[in-house]
């Protein structure tokens, strides 16, 4: 079969290694897999895996000229560009429930303002009428619960010729010294690595060392960090160490304590999703209640000062290890799941492409939603002389031919209710250019005070509109009209998604590589903080001159 494989990051993380060893042993059968990315792949992302050089890599847009027998969505955006390559059959490999790993949105950060809709849009990637291959049996039963598919389970494997008990070690064990390994990214929430560094120091751990995908060379608490260390490279960290303290909050099924299993140590791990594939509490590992933080400390110093205890547990993770498939044994069953996948009758490209299109127009009101509820809450607010939240964000698009996407976007944080000015550098990469600043996310109103473009490069002002009538020159369009026709620098903001473009700059004014800064200086307020503060009417000239002047928010709805 000739096999497309989306692949969101070939850099170190554990999805990306189990596709990496299902991919290279399928290519070892005689299959041609190519791995298709969105942008292009360097070889040194993907050199911490002995056989990922063996794959072939494409582009997403060279995947598009292909035709494929199997394509297979990886990661939960992978779904929504199923349609978009020619395939007979088409499958969703789910290594967890990824809306678990969406965290609480940073009010001051824009990549998390919309968290909740694209969790909510996730999860909808699991309703996809496709034949689903799992790797663990909570994923098979989740999606069977909610969605009634019925998932193949193919368990992951192990490198048996790496990972074994017996080997070279960074530091060989020490009798009566307590060494803990920690493994994970040191920045992912639901890793929950620093509270395990924490831990282990609290417990009394003679000695506790770090290995992370993290680009870190030390860290708080820890004896020796290893970071990104090549997969061939981990079992000798492994051998050197007693115990995984692994306290994630979400996994599908980890393989960091299987791989200490196989080198002779044991593990201590929270109650978390899939670690019943083949940890058992007191028998080859401890298992704790997730954020019984007094309970990981009692069970680490009972380690350290029980030998003979800390012996048992490694010995049960022997056995375990000794009974669990390897990579061949778990590829020959995930070539296996493709054959019947192929067997059946395949998913409808057509079908892709309009769930897909069906999912992204379902969010735009779960966006409106959200601006609505943020605007009567501050409406609310202020109607109570409460405290409003403040949070608002500007954002710069730009592109040779106007069409604006987010691959060529910046964004700034800044406070509403108050003058900010907000400065944005650009390096032309094109000229002519053209420039769209969308200048807030709330309901509300806007004032600009001056908008200013320079070509820092040739120091020269490119735009500046300073004066009412300068802003008749840009073109309004989006969630927003102006508020008067006579003020073109007050904008009503009626949607989370007001937007003008600027004047195209020509080759004139700038070359390829010149630096530009687009600076704005401007307010943003709630409706009835800015009326209140400009004490405003609007008189109806159609009227007789005896009638009273229409309200504000009826001249503002028009």
């Amino acid at each position: 079969m000739k096999i497309g494989i989306f692949l969101g990051s070939p850099k170190i993380n554990g999805g990306t290694y189990v596709i990496y060893e299902h991919a290279s042993r399928l290519k070892k059968k005689g299959h041609q897999v190519l791995l298709v990315t969105k942008q292009e792949v360097t070889p040194e992302e993907y050199a911490w895996h002995s056989s990922a050089h063996e794959l072939e890599w494409l582009t997403l847009d060279q995947a598009k000229t292909e035709s494929f027998d199997m394509v297979l969505a990886t990661w939960w955006q992978s779904p929504f560009l199923l349609h978009e390559l020619q395939a007979t059959h088409y499958a969703y490999f789910v290594q967890s429930i990824e809306t678990r790993f969406f965290e609480n949105p940073d009010p001051a950060n824009y990549r998390t303002k919309d968290i909740g809709v694209w969790q909510e849009i996730c999860e909808k990637t699991y309703s996809y009428a496709l034949p689903i291959i799992t790797e663990a049996t909570w994923i098979q039963e989740y999606i069977y619960r909610q969605y009634n598919n019925s998932p193949q389970l193919v368990r992951n494997g192990i490198r048996k010729d790496i990972y074994t008990a017996k080997g070279n070690a960074v530091i060989p064990r020490q009798p009566g010294r307590f060494r803990v390994l920690v493994e994970g990214p040191v920045d992912v929430g639901y890793k929950n690595v620093p509270a395990s560094i924490r831990l282990a120091k609290e417990a009394g751990a003679d000695e506790i060392w770090l290995l992370t995908s993290s680009p870190v060379d030390q860290y708080e608490h820890v004896d020796r960090v290893f970071s990104q260390v090549p997969i061939h490279e981990t079992p000798e960290i492994y051998r050197s160490c007693d115990l995984l303290l692994k306290l994630s909050y979400v996994e599908g099924m980890f393989g960091p304590p299987l791989e200490m299993f196989h080198c002779g140590g044991t593990a201590l791990v929270y109650d978390v999703t899939g670690h019943d594939e083949y940890i058992v509490h007191d028998q080859n590992s401890y298992v704790v209640a997730r954020d019984e933080e007094e309970e990981v400390i009692r069970y680490l110093r009972h380690l350290k000062e029980n030998p003979q205890e800390l012996e048992r547990l490694k010995q049960g993770a022997i056995q375990t290890a000794s009974k669990w498939p390897d990579w061949d044994e778990c590829a020959d069953l995930f070539e296996k799941a493709l054959v019947e996948i192929t067997a059946k009758r395949p998913t409808s490209r057509e079908y892709l492409k309009q769930y897909t299109e069906e999912l992204f127009e379902a969010r735009i009101p779960f966006f409106q939603a959200a601006a609505q509820k943020s605007f009567s809450d501050r409406e609310k607010a202020v109607w109570l002389g409460k405290e409003t939240d403040k949070n608002n964000f500007a954002e710069l698009y730009w592109d040779g031919q106007g069409k604006f996407v987010s691959e060529k976007s910046q964004w700034r944080h800044y406070r509403s209710e108050e003058w900010a000015t907000i400065s944005f550098e650009l390096p032309a990469e094109e000229s002519p250019l053209w420039l769209r600043l969308d200048p807030g996310i709330r309901v509300g109103i806007i004032e600009i005070a001056f908008l200013t473009v320079c070509n820092k490069t040739q120091d020269t002002e490119i735009i500046s509109f300073l004066e009412q009538d300068d802003f008749q020159k840009l073109f309004l369009t989006g969630d927003a009209k102006w508020l008067f026709p006579e003020k073109k620098n007050i904008i009503f903001s009626y949607g989370p998604d007001p937007i003008f473009v600027l004047p195209e700059l020509q080759q004139e004014v700038i070359d390829t590589g010149d630096l530009l800064e687009i600076k704005i200086k401007l307010k943003e307020t709630g409706i009835q903080q800015f009326f209140n503060t400009h004490q405003l009417c609007f008189p109806d000239q159609l009227q007789v001159a005896t009638k009273q002047p229409r309200s504000w928010w009826k001249r503002i709805l028009e």
